[in-house]
């Protein structure tokens, strides 16, 4: 089964299966985060739909600043 991981740093959106430890090949950030997106909606999407997604899912999860 394909899943879609997001970088929580950068946003890069890569599909992969039979992995549960993902790196990010753009920034090199060590652990992706698994998304909601299931693979064949990903697999349809246009590349400003997944750009959007990855900016609305980076806005969400955006890291507090102390």
């Amino acid at each position: 089964m394909m899943k879609v991981y997001i970088c929580p740093e950068c946003g890069w959106l890569r599909a992969v299966s039979r992995r549960k430890d993902v790196e990010c090949f753009k920034c090199g950030e060590p652990n992706m985060v698994l998304t909601r997106i299931d693979y064949k909606r990903f697999a349809f999407l246009g590349e400003e739909e997944r750009r959007n997604y990855s900016e609305s899912w980076m806005y969400i999860h955006k890291k507090k600043d102390n």
